[in-house]
């Protein structure tokens, strides 16, 4: 195809392998082609053939276009399972594939940062930019704006030795978004898993150019790239969706069906990859691997992971057919690997339920670390996610980085509105308010929303500095939610998947805050020592827990629903832990003397006084507070 109406059709009489193939005279890089299937349409089989579709190649290094005919787009007319195929031609109408020269090597060396040296920032490449005043506005919202040296001078402040980036793999528009308008902003809706999204591209064209550009930039900073990939399903939905390439290609090799040719979807998109599929394995792994050797990338989040080990959408298997070729494959096995432990099922919930080579996003943590901030909860809960989640991850020889700890991600309230409302507010999305989790753990101070109140704004602040003190001086690899350390509000909104605007973009007004101020002393502490970085499980004795009445923890404290306070001795450090509303009086542990490291209640952390406490003295620790204090 020489133009957007052009076509010249060349027949593929090669097959080798199951795979259709053959050779075309002078095409070379730039050139725009697609698949047009011939077979048999039969719905109920889920076998769907349609030539009048162009179908976009599964092993495409770029994608270009978008849908903007979703009639032409769709495979089927009048009904989906019923109807006959539609015979309108998509061409012109849906993104095409581009051919690219040959596949290069990474750019150069990788930082190969320990895990548990480890600090992740989770971050959107359009959203984290957009709004950066130093960067050049033909770069903001790009590949090149996070390879701009300001950004990466902020994270290397933040202490984040790792950016892990939302999905970036070519992203299509889903019908339920095209029809009201929207896009995906988030772009968990893959439709190319090899090629990177030309949206976040600054030249037409250039989006590989510009990744490998932005990889090569962190790297010489330090900061590995991980990836959030969403090998689970597409971004052609279900039976009633798109037909823009898998499901015209061969919907039974990529989809789970069921038996009467639906989608069988447990994954809340409409659609879900058969993870048994050799065809699924093959196209995963191979997906994975080139942007480990040819894009640079230090590892992958996989979203939605649990139904990588649902073969046919069954019960899960930690050892199933992909998790175990991901885990097995000697590139992807030297990588960093990050499960998200759960789907859109209750079969699905597993973590702490992956194998040796994962690790997990910890939802368990962020629940634990909520409550507790809150006033709910049980001290031993907390407990277990301070010191790494032993109950979770040293069953099966796991270290504890090995869980990812986080208090905020893109899905959910930022740190600000965590502490700012009690409810969701996701009107703008067009859903009614129905979407969006009701399950926030969040608390408002008594006011829905933002306020005039200076008392109260100080202690949602102070409560803020608090759940990030806990989570970089936790046991596990923290994870922050870019922009939290700017102080950015969704206002309200819990699931702004669709919101490409000021909602969702990091406002920079704040950078040099007290918060960052505070988020990068708190990270510099953690990094600073090896017994807040920690390698390995707390063996028996190694571990002293501190009652504030000035003794070790008893058993019955453990379940005592009115205890707010905790103190954890560990090394040469001595945490403590004050979720009450009021102030309380607590006995510091024998030994010392303490000096005051890291104080919550003060904007950037620094404490009031340096003075040495001595052992059994008694300090008072304001509500909502925390306290690290060094041995002297």
């Amino acid at each position: 195809m020489e133009g957007a109406l052009s076509e010249k059709r060349v027949a593929l009489t090669e097959r080798t392998f199951g795979v259709w193939h053959g050779y075309v005279e002078g095409v070379g890089p730039g050139q725009r082609y697609g698949y047009r299937v011939h077979g048999p349409y039969r719905p109920a089989d889920g076998v769907r053939a349609n030539p009048a579709k162009i179908l976009v190649d599964p092993y495409a290094r770029r994608i270009t276009g978008r849908v903007t005919d979703l009639h032409a787009a769709r495979g089927w007319a009048d009904d989906p399972m019923t109807g006959p195929p539609s015979t309108v031609d998509s061409l012109g109408h849906v993104p095409l594939s581009v051919v690219t020269g040959p596949d290069a090597p990474a750019p150069g060396p990788r930082p190969d940062v320990p895990w548990s040296e480890t600090v992740i920032a989770e971050l959107h490449v359009k959203g984290y930019t957009r709004l950066h005043p130093d960067v050049p506005a033909e770069h903001r919202g790009t590949y090149l704006g996070l390879a701009h040296p300001a950004v990466i001078e902020h994270l290397r402040r933040l202490g984040v030795t790792a950016v892990e980036l939302l999905p970036v793999a070519a992203i299509a528009d889903e019908p339920p978004l095209l029809e009201r308008g929207r896009t995906n902003y988030w772009g968990y809706a893959t439709l190319g898993f090899l090629a990177p999204h030309a949206g976040y591209a600054s030249a037409p064209g250039a989006e590989v150019e510009e990744f490998r550009t932005m990889v090569a930039a962190l790297h010489a900073a330090g900061i590995e790239v991980i990836l959030d990939i969403v090998p689970n399903h597409t971004a052609e939905g279900g039976v009633a969706g798109t037909t823009l390439s898998y499901r015209g290609l061969d919907a039974p090799a990529y989809y789970s069906l069921r038996g009467d040719g639906h989608d069988a979807d447990i994954t809340g998109t409409g659609n879900t990859l058969d993870a048994g599929s050799p065809t699924v394995i093959r196209l995963v792994c191979d997906a994975m691997r080139y942007w480990v050797t040819s894009m640079g990338v230090d590892g992958f989040r996989i979203d939605l992971a649990s139904v990588l080990g649902r073969p046919r959408s069954g019960p899960f298997d930690p050892h199933a057919p992909l998790l175990t070729a991901i885990a097995v494959d000697p590139v992807l096995s030297t990588v960093k690997l990050i499960a998200e432990p759960w789907d859109a099922t209750g079969e699905g919930y597993r973590v702490g339920g992956f194998g040796v080579a994962w690790s997990e996003w910890n939802g368990r943590y962020r629940d634990a670390v909520r409550d507790f901030w809150r006033g709910h909860g049980s001290i031993g809960e907390v407990a277990s996610r301070l010191a790494g989640s032993s109950d979770l991850y040293r069953i099966s020889g796991r270290r504890p980085w090995a869980s990812i700890n986080f208090v905020t991600a893109h899905d959910g309230f930022t740190l600000r509105d965590l502490v700012t409302y009690e409810r969701k507010h996701n009107e703008a999305n067009g859903e009614d308010n129905r979407d969006g989790t009701d399950d926030n753990r969040s608390q408002n101070f008594g006011e829905e929303g933002e306020t005039r109140s200076p008392v109260r704004a100080a202690r949602r602040l102070a409560t803020a500095r608090a759940m990030l003190g806990t989570l970089l001086l936790s046991t596990g690899t923290p994870m922050l939610l870019g922009g939290d350390e700017l102080w950015r509000t969704q206002r309200g909104n819990n699931n702004a998947y669709c919101l490409d605007d000021e909602t969702s973009w990091v406002d920079w007004s704040r950078r040099d805050g007290a918060l960052a101020a505070y988020t990068a002393r708190v990270a510099a502490i953690r990094r600073s020592s090896p017994a807040l970085h920690r390698d390995r499980f707390y063996l028996d004795g190694e571990v002293l827990w501190w009652h504030p009445a000035g003794r070790r923890l008893s058993g019955a404290d453990w379940h005592d629903a009115g205890l707010h306070t905790l103190g954890l001795l560990r090394g040469e450090w001595l945490l403590l832990l004050h979720a009450g509303t009021d102030a309380v009086a607590a006995t510091l542990p024998p030994g010392g003397p303490y000096t005051p490291e890291l104080d919550s209640t003060r904007p950037d952390g620094l404490p009031a006084t340096s003075r040495p406490l001595p052992g059994g003295a008694t300090i008072t620790l304001p509500p909502r507070s925390l306290l690290l204090l060094r041995t002297t």
